[in-house]
């Protein structure tokens, strides 16, 4: 941190001011514990989408659900050899892999052993930060395109350990941006920063759009969202076929009805 940095946290803290939940410190490859404490000593976003269960530690039945994802996520990625780097897609729009991806997100920065980064790279249509609450001035973009450095870019959430690095707007190219091969250092940087971290990334519809396939190629892992009665099971395989090389982790069934032992039914 530099002296300016220092003296500008020190005068927000004499007046009483909560900081702006930006990290501007420049983290060293190794430093770990540092950077939890930072993201559990700030002030939590204001979350008050109904969709976002895990926000909170309030007991709902989908957070329960999205909790039960979370540790088959953790057996499945955990090895000699971490595959922390998280692709999540779906077939078609209104699907639930954005709310999926920020509920993970978020169940998985409540865990005591990992820090999680939740990138937006639905550089068409980004929802993330509207989900969490918060307008970004920068994000991805800036840093593929004007090589804005990443730490610059990230947002503390105070959700557990939970940082986002927003889209930082819409993007007249999205696909070339998610190939370039500044995305794939990107990519590098974020899975091999900190050993414990997890990185979520939500990205668009993979039938609609080449960017999930693009981006598949740099991340260890693909988690496919399918909604109840949204894609067609024709539409389902061609959005997985485009994925094809790419390590399908599995698929979350969202939105089901379902009837409980009662004979009640709900979703």
């Amino acid at each position: 941190m530099s002296r300016i940095d220092k003296a500008i946290e020190k005068a927000t803290a004499l007046r009483g001011v909560v900081k702006e939940p930006r990290i501007s410190e420049t983290h060293p490859a190794n430093e770990q514990v540092c950077d939890a404490n930072l993201l559990l000593n700030c002030t939590p976003l204001a979350v008050n989408n109904p969709s976002i269960v895990c926000a909170s530690a309030d007991a709902h039945p989908a957070a329960e659900e999205y909790r039960k994802l979370k540790s088959v996520i953790l057996q499945l990625t955990s090895g000699e050899e971490l595959r922390n780097t998280l692709l999540v897609t779906s077939a078609l729009s209104g699907e639930g892999k954005s709310v999926t991806a920020v509920n993970l997100a978020c169940a998985l920065a409540r865990d005591y052993d990992h820090t999680v980064l939740l990138v937006d790279t639905d550089l068409r249509r980004p929802t993330v930060h509207k989900y969490l609450n918060f307008e970004p001035d920068v994000g991805l973009i800036q840093c593929l395109k004007s090589n804005l450095p990443l730490e610059e870019a990230l947002i503390k959430t105070g959700l557990g350990k939970l940082v986002v690095l927003p889209a930082g707007g819409v993007a007249d190219d999205p696909n070339e941006l998610l190939a370039s091969d500044q995305m794939k250092a990107l990519v590098n940087e974020m899975k091999n920063r900190y050993a414990d971290r997890y990185v979520v990334f939500d990205t668009p519809p993979a039938l609609l759009f080449a960017d999930a396939q693009a981006l598949s190629e740099h991340v260890d892992s693909v988690l496919f969202v399918v909604r109840e009665g949204v894609s067609r099971p024709s539409q389902i395989k061609s959005a997985l076929d485009c994925l094809r090389g790419s390590a399908l982790l599995g698929v979350v069934y969202n939105d089901a009805l379902q009837v409980d032992r009662e004979g009640y039914i709900y979703y």
